[in-house]
């Protein structure tokens, strides 16, 4: 267990004029606060906020940074408010630690809207304070570090939004070290058996090469010496874990394939000392074509430098070499922390902006995105800046993630010009407008004025900012048109009952909107959109007014009805579906998307069609994860767990070793599980594998995820998917 004073020690000798009064008050505070709390180790609950201040010490943070690690499960654990910490602490402290706070107090229509918008007020906390989220990485470190204790759902859902969400942010501060551990931890909790099986293919392949590093080293070091280059020194290390298994999966290669599996890393006192490294490394070893980064001239978004090489060595074995100076180095492990100085609460140095960058564009444009699934995709989007650097004609270098396009570079450089864009010239050559982008192209768009996005363009954007213009575009051409169709099917109705328009009020409309669960009405011609959208109907808004006894169409009692909260039906013609719950609204016709067909225990999501009910999808159906939907049509479902349901019929894809028997093992295991096979097609392919396709008769997702890992159990299967699914031009595997 760590003790305050070895704590006291630590921060005493990074910073000898720190207010160590400051810490020992916040340690009081919160060992007094915290007393009586246990956490599921069986440790005082004091030892997280101890361990959380003592990573933020060894990353030399300042005292207010620390204590704030001591207080901020403060406001969430125990009765204390921000007021509070204020008034003890100071007014630097308390935003940090309202800035890591939770919004647990605030009631949400969802987890995922909570934890958006927990997300939102974190990250805006950060554009003014970065001690908001280096305090956050240090708790979500020391949490993964003790997610054993646990229980197994606990564990996958904090490793899942560890590795989506906080390591990438930490690789976005240029946090390497601490980004490295979180996606370690996470890749240990969310897939054990694959994490042990590779941690001992690797262990083995590191016995074998064991000597290796040392000889290269010393190799290495005597042609330094020679060419009277000075060097701090030469590190050597294995690949971790986690991006030996990207590398696998991304490239479909064999553990023998992965070049950098080992790697030296150089240490020099200078830029010129670097290149001249780099010049001795390729006399010595061949360089491997295509495999040299220059990251000293380019660096990363994140203010990553280092020269990458990979080479050859003596005996045919490929490795790495990264070369970069003692500065490079310590900004390449701790990021931001490494030259963090403080004045008056802000960040001093003006070359930290590069880290705050793509923060502040990511938060202009999510102003107006109050979707939590959309923000949460957008966040995502711009967490994995895989970047390309591309020319404007004019010479100028712009970084966009990889797989951008040609629409995507249009909107970085000008809103505007993303709309306008008809073309492009990429290096002089017209391409179409999703020609994807490679480093060094030379890119020109070309516009025409009146032209307008299209829909299309969101199936092959990549950035969040394209993504989030054109949608913006869309929706707003969409609601004007539903608000003048609302408006006019409203004074049809009207006309058609004789209502005295005096009656008929602003006012008066949207206090009638308000009597709608459905609905979130802030001005009258929201309530036109709404019935333009076809979410209630103009005869429910009059009834409201007038009363029903005012209606004298009798034969629109049915139409009036449906538009009143209450039940739901299933769709004419699938009376095989299991039923499912919209809310607010009855006797609406509900049916399962082909595009998905979701399954009993998958998370779903409804959106209104016209004239055909509420379409019910799969979150990560494709057509919801690129949003091609409009949210105002979105509606909240979910699964009737009163009802039985006849059993699904889901196809898997399965690739194998083509191996005698494998078949009859796989089908004698789906059937030792109760589940029926109701068509199974198996195929040979090259390098001695095949696939193997299967229609399987499932009751939820808890059956499909049991047969799925029973299938992967069979010696000789290499990977079990549900199939791909075409939708419009998309084929998504899930």
């Amino acid at each position: 267990m760590i003790r305050f004073e070895d704590l006291l020690e630590k921060v005493r000798a990074s910073n000898p004029d720190a207010d160590l009064e400051l810490l020992r008050r916040a340690y009081v505070f919160a060992a007094y606060e915290h007393k009586g709390q246990v956490r599921r180790s069986g440790e005082p609950y004091l030892v997280h906020p101890l361990n959380v201040a003592d990573i933020l010490a060894d990353m030399r943070l300042d005292v207010v940074a620390i204590a704030a690690g001591l207080l901020h499960d403060i406001v969430e654990d125990t009765p204390n408010t921000i007021d509070r910490i204020r008034e003890l602490f100071g007014d630097q402290v308390a935003h940090v630690v309202e800035g890591v706070t939770k919004l647990s107090s605030l009631q949400f229509a969802s987890s995922e809207e909570r934890q958006a918008e927990s997300f939102r007020k974190m990250l805006m906390a950060m554009v003014d304070d970065i001690r908001v989220i280096l305090v956050k990485l240090a708790d979500r470190l020391h949490n993964m570090r003790t997610l054993h204790y646990l229980p197994e759902d606990r564990r996958a859902r904090i490793a899942q939004e560890t590795r989506d969400i906080y390591a990438p942010i930490a690789n976005r501060l240029g946090m390497s070290k601490l980004k490295n551990e979180l996606e370690e931890l996470a890749f240990r909790h969310l897939e054990p058996a694959t994490y042990h099986a590779l941690r001992q293919e690797v262990e083995q392949k590191r016995q074998a090469t064991e000597g290796l590093i040392d000889q290269l080293t010393r190799q290495l070091q005597a042609a330094l010496d020679e060419a009277q280059i000075p060097v701090v020194r030469i590190e050597g290390r294995i690949k971790r874990l986690w991006s030996i298994y990207q590398k696998l999966q991304r490239q479909k290669i064999s553990l023998d394939q992965v070049y950098d599996f080992i790697a030296l890393r150089v240490i020099t006192q200078s830029v010129k000392d670097c290149y001249g490294v780099l010049g001795i490394v390729h006399q010595m070893w061949s360089p491997v074509h295509g495999r040299f980064k220059d990251f000293i001239a380019m660096p990363r978004p994140n203010g990553y430098q280092s020269l990458h090489t990979s080479v050859v060595g003596d005996g045919g074995v490929p490795f790495e070499i990264q070369i970069r100076t003692e500065e490079m180095h310590r900004v390449a492990e701790e990021g931001i922390a490494a030259h963090w100085k403080y004045k008056e609460g802000r960040v001093g140095a003006d070359r930290d902006e590069q880290y705050f960058a793509w923060l502040r564009r990511l938060l202009e444009l999510q102003q107006e995105v109050r979707d939590p699934q959309e923000f949460m995709q957008n966040l995502r989007i711009e967490l994995y800046p895989e970047d390309v650097y591309i020319f404007t004609p004019k010479g100028e270098v712009k970084s966009l993630p990889r797989g951008a396009t040609c629409v995507d570079f249009a909107y970085f450089i000008h809103t505007d010009v993303g709309h306008r864009c008809v073309g492009a010239r990429v290096n002089g050559r017209m391409v179409p407008l999703r020609t994807r982008l490679n480093n060094g192209d030379i890119v020109e768009i070309i516009t025409q004025p009146g032209h307008v996005p299209s829909r299309d363009w969101l199936t092959f954007v990549t950035t969040s900012r394209a993504r989030s213009k054109i949608k913006h575009f869309i929706h707003a051409q969409e609601k004007a048109r539903s608000v003048e169709l609302g408006r006019r099917l409203f004074d049809k109705e009207v006309r058609r009952f004789g209502i005295d328009r005096a009656l008929l009020t602003d006012e008066a409309l949207t206090r009638a909107a308000g009597d709608f669960s459905t609905i979130r009405v802030v001005k009258v011609d929201d309530l036109y959109a709404a019935i333009g959208y076809g979410k209630i109907t103009a005869r429910a808004v009059l009834s409201k007014i007038v009363g029903q006894e005012a209606l004298r169409e009798k034969e629109k009692e049915s139409e009036a009805a449906a538009a009143e909260p209450a039940a739901r039906r299933t769709a004419p013609g699938s009376p095989d579906d299991p039923k499912i719950k919209v809310s607010g609204v009855d006797d609406v016709m509900v049916f399962r998307a082909k595009c998905c067909n979701p399954i009993r225990g998958e998370k779903i999501v409804g959106y209104i069609t016209r004239g055909k009910g509420v379409s019910v999808h799969a979150v990560t159906c494709p057509n919801v994860v690129n949003l091609l939907f409009d949210p105002e049509r979105r509606i909240d479902v979910e699964w009737d767990t009163s009802t039985d349901a006849r059993p699904y019929t889901v196809r898997l894809k399965i690739n194998v070793e083509d191996r005698r028997g494998i078949l009859a093992d796989i089908t004698a295991c789906v059937a030792d599980d109760n589940t029926n096979i109701r068509e199974v097609e198996a195929n040979a392919e090259e390098d001695h594998r095949g696939s193997i396709r299967m229609t399987v008769e499932i009751s939820d997702l808890r059956h499909l995820e049991r047969v799925m890992k029973s299938i992967r159990n069979v010696p000789g299967v290499l990977a079990v998917e549900r199939s791909a699914r075409e939708i419009g031009a998309v084929t998504v595997r899930r």
